[in-house]
Formats: structure tokens, sequence, C-alpha cells
């Protein structure tokens, strides 16, 4: 049965090449897993514009062209083509893997469609285009590829991708938000089952989860940005992302709108995960605000982001997005107002005055930061205050334990009486010390 969807001459000159090999590919999901081995040109072999590994970069290419249909509209076509190589040849290691294919060629062959569209290996196809074309390399002209069968259906193809891929490092190979894209891909497919969606991937079900909920967290602040900002500006951001998710799973919707906008703003201002992580607290928001109105540049700005928000009546993308609860937050305001501009624009902060966002992101860095400080000095006091009674409370337990088990201890010839009455009566002075100095 032939896949009516296949360019069919791009298919019949595939089919002509001749068969230099076979190979087994466990990854493929049919039982016949043998695949004609071919070798062709590598400017003739299509890259795919359905390939996980770059989906956020084509979020962002989207966005920045204003082209809705980039990749989809005409997928095999030269716009769409150029772009999806210009994505590969900027992701990261792709000078390294050039280097290594001009050195040791191609060990292990692409996977194609019947015409001719990477499935698998389209980092390596476009390093060796760019070595015959752009290095002038007359040894990179050709790419091994292995053909899958003319019928190979889209949801063989994601399962392909997906087996191929778990045998690798996700993180190196995908980069997290990419690779959280792909599991929401299947959550939808496998009718929003985890356990089908971790069993795919090979993973354990939290861990598919994990990436799940932290990449909903992205979603909601690239949806406040309106454009200014994309999936993969927070590629690097992940652990705020992960311990955001984790701490408001379960919290009132006040506290979990609080901390998430103290970690939208801080992320945004590049404050360091570890600073976040003290402002995880019902008044983080508060704290914050503090900080906020003893800078008069950035008081300023808390006005004019409060007198900028609608009537309540009117809908507001932030209620949108977060909920209603994001009426009551104090920093909600401000986080709508600078989500939504790039760090090169400029904020009007009332009487004709401007300030850059760059600046004010600065300054928003330094605020948040000296916040988290105060928290975490506080949480040290806290924690000062509250030793003694934890470690007596310990202390109690492990004495209550021991009593349990002297009846069994005492049946034993050997049992050290003794010593047992020794440690009670170091015990009874240590009481009698603290007992002098309450008083």
């Amino acid at each position: 049965m032939t896949n009516s969807v296949l360019d069919q001459e791009r298919a019949v000159f595939l089919s002509a090449r001749t068969v230099i090999g076979k190979t087994q590919v466990p990854a493929w999901p049919r039982a016949a897993k043998e695949l004609n081995l071919v070798e062709v040109e590598v400017d003739w072999v299509r890259f795919s514009t359905l390939n996980h590994r770059t989906r956020a970069e084509q979020r962002a290419k989207i966005a920045q062209v204003g082209d809705s249909g980039l990749f989809t509209s005409d997928p095999l076509g030269p716009k769409a083509q150029q772009a999806q190589y210009g994505i590969l040849c900027e992701q990261d290691g792709f000078r390294d893997l050039k280097q290594d294919l001009e050195s040791r060629g191609q060990q292990e062959p692409a996977i194609v469609t019947a015409d001719g569209v990477l499935i698998n290996g389209n980092r390596r196809a476009a390093a060796l285009r760019s070595l015959y074309k752009d290095d002038d390399r007359p040894a990179a002209r050709y790419v091994q590829c292995l053909v899958l069968p003319a019928d190979a259906t889209p949801p063989e193809l994601i399962d392909l991708e997906t087996e191929l891929q778990i045998a690798r490092d996700f993180k190196q190979e995908y980069g997290w938000i990419n690779e959280a894209l792909l599991i929401e891909e299947l959550f939808d497919r496998e009718n929003k089952d985890f356990q089908r969606v971790a069993s795919r991937m090979h993973r354990e079900v939290s861990d598919v989860r994990s990436l799940y909920e932290k990449l909903q967290q992205v979603h909601q602040l690239v949806d406040l940005s309106a454009g200014a900002r994309h999936h993969i500006d927070f590629n690097e951001n992940e652990s705020a992302f992960d311990e955001l998710a984790k701490h408001i799973k379960n919290k009132q919707p006040s506290e979990a709108e609080a901390v998430r906008s103290v970690y939208f703003l801080g992320t945004l201002a590049n404050v360091r995960y570890r600073k976040l992580r003290h402002l995880r607290r019902p008044d983080a928001a508060t704290l914050v605000q503090k900080e906020l109105e003893g800078d008069p540049t950035l008081n300023r700005l808390l006005s004019t982001a409060s007198s900028g928000l609608p009537e309540p009546s009117e809908p507001d993308l932030l209620d949108e997005v977060l909920g209603n609860a994001a009426e009551s937050a104090p920093l909600t305001s401000l986080l709508s107002l600078l989500a939504g501009k790039r760090p090169d624009e400029s904020v009007d902060i009332g009487d004709g005055d401007t300030v850059g966002v760059s600046d004010i992101l600065d300054s928003l860095g330094s605020a948040i930061n000296a916040a988290a400080d105060e928290a975490e000095e506080e949480q040290r006091d806290q924690t000062a205050q509250s030793t003694p009674l934890t470690r007596t409370d310990k202390a109690i337990a492990e004495f209550e334990r021991a009593i349990a088990a002297l009846p069994k201890a005492r049946a034993f010839d050997g049992f050290d009486e003794a010593g047992m009455l020794e440690r009670v009566k170091r015990l009874q002075k240590l009481i009698d010390g603290y007992s002098a100095t309450a008083s």
C-alpha cells in the first residue's frame, strides 16, 4: 500500500537507488525490522519539520518571521527547508559534530521516509551538507540512509523517533523544553495517561509528569509575553521551573500565584534559582514588593503597572493564564507589563520618563536577590529558634524507643544494666541543668 502523502516523484527516485546493504532497526515498531541502506546526495534529502528536537526553536522562528505556516504549509519547500536547516546549524554542538564527521566520516546511517524525509539523522545530514556546501569537502557529498516502508504512518514515525532517542542523552540531543514538548504531544495522543507515556519513553512516571508540569509553567510565561518571549528562551532555566512546579502543586491559589509571579519575574531578571528557592513562601510577593518600593525607579514602575490594569469588568490576559487569584497578587501587574517587553525596549514610567527594559531587569534582579537574602536570614533565625525543640523531640522519641526495647535486652545475660543506668543518670543531669537555667 502506497502512502498518498508521499511525494511520489521523490519516492520513485529513492526506490531506484542501489541498495548497498540491509540493517536491522530494533526501534522500528513493526515486526519486520530490516531496512534497505542506500546512498543519496546530501542536498537531496529533506529535513523533518516535525522533528521534536527543534520544536521550541521552530516556535521562536515562526514568531520572528510572523508566518504561522512556515513549517506546515509546504514542509518540503525551500522556505521551510532553509529555515529548518538554519535552526539545525545554530544548535549547540553543531561545530563539534562537523569536525567529527570530517575526521571520521558518517558512522551511523540516517533514517528517511520513502520519499527521503529525515526521521533520524537531521543534525548529521545538516552537518554533512554544511561541510559539502560551505567548506567544500567533496567527501561529504553523500549521506547513507535506511529507507522506511512507503506506508509508514505518522504515529509510527513518532514512536520510532522516541525509541531512537531514549537510548541517548535527551538533555544533549533535545534540551528539556523539546523533550517536554514531545511528552506533551504523546500525553495528548495516549489519552492523557502518564503511565502510557512513560512506558513509551522508558522513563519513570514521575520523571515524565515532572517534565510535563514544569512545561505548563513555561507555557504560562510565554503566553503572558504575547510573543515577546519564546519557549526556547527558557531552556537554561529548568531548575527554576522544576522547583516552581513542585512547590505550587498543592498550595492555596494565593500562595501559588505569589510564588509564581516572583519566580517568573526572577527568571526574566536572570536571578539564580538557588536564590529564588528562599522565596517559596506565602509572603514572597510582599517581600519583593517591599524591596521594589525602596527603589525610586522601580516604585514608579509599580505605580505605572498598577494604573495600566484594565477595569475589573474587563477580561485580562493575566487572569486568563493564571486564574482569578491574579487580581489580588501584588506583583501580577508588574509581571504582566514586563513579560510583554523585550530587553531592547523601553517602558514609560510616567511624566514622560522612559527606562530601558534591560536596566529595569537589572534593578529588579537586585531587588529580588535582596528579598531572597532577607528571607534566607529569617529562615536561619527561625531554624535557630526551633532547633532546641526539634532536637529535644528527637531525644524523647529515641529514649521512648530505648525503654520499649529494655525487656527484650534484659532477657540476655550479657545486657549491661550498669551501663544503661549510667546513661540515664547523664540524661537526668542534663535535664537538671536545663531546669536550673530555665528557673
